[in-house]
């Protein structure tokens, strides 16, 4: 498995979304977007009760393991994430990240994803505030900050979601803990530069980066290009 851990907080990790992949060329789009210079690949899953939408699940993830060796990001937006961790893991995630507003117990949840081998992050949607997952943060690798509801790819970018991210780039600067701040949500050119400044530093990027006029390269190079902003903000 890969480990994000490897990465430093002072890097901008760029971590696409599939859900704005051509699904009939799938394989072949996120070998593209990893040799464009993509870090991450993001794999959104739904189960149609935490979020309102259904996506994919594990025989995808696995498909896909078969032939991409990037670090495989995987969000289950799932009610009951602390059953379904571990196939996912044996499928083929090398991180997984589940939300606050889940059914199950998170700390069982949390030690769940590691005893897989995984490294763990949690989620909160935007009604939540940061400071619920305060008392989880020496547990996790990673908190995934969203920055529109969750469900359904396209949306547009909530701003008041950015005081979000600097309360988590405070807490865990406080209590010099490593952990990535990774932000999901019609991330883009008009935007980046606001959520990196912030402290986030993994951005989940679907359409912009997918279906950018000037390619995969370009959208890629364009969230990389942020990492100037973020050496202040960290």
């Amino acid at each position: 498995m890969l480990d994000i851990r490897k990465f430093s907080r002072s890097e901008i990790l760029v971590s696409p979304s599939i859900l704005a992949a051509d699904f009939c060329e799938l394989g072949r789009e996120c070998d593209e977007v990893v040799a464009a210079g993509a870090e991450l690949l993001h794999l959104d899953v739904m189960d149609g009760k935490l979020v309102p939408n259904i996506s994919f699940g594990v025989p995808v993830i696995s498909s896909l393991r078969k032939r991409n060796q990037a670090l495989f990001d995987v969000h289950l937006m799932i009610d009951r994430p602390l059953f379904y961790a571990p196939a996912f893991a044996k499928a083929g995630a090398d991180h997984i990240t589940f939300h606050y507003e889940c059914s199950d117990d998170l700390d069982q949840t949390v030690d769940c994803i590691h005893a897989q081998g995984c490294t763990a992050g949690m989620s909160l949607k935007p009604a939540t505030p940061a400071e619920a997952l305060f008392p989880y943060l020496d547990k996790l690798e990673m908190v995934l900050v969203m920055t529109v509801e969750p469900g359904f790819g396209g949306q547009s970018f909530m701003e008041d979601q950015v005081l979000k991210i600097a309360a988590f780039r405070r807490e865990i600067a406080r209590r010099n803990l490593n952990c990535h701040i990774e932000v999901d949500g019609g991330i883009g050119e008009k935007n980046v530069n606001k959520v990196v400044a912030n402290g986030a530093n993994v951005l989940v990027a679907g359409t912009s980066v997918f279906r950018h006029p000037e390619g995969m390269v370009k959208a890629v190079k364009v969230l990389h290009d942020a990492k100037e902003l973020l050496d202040t903000a960290l």
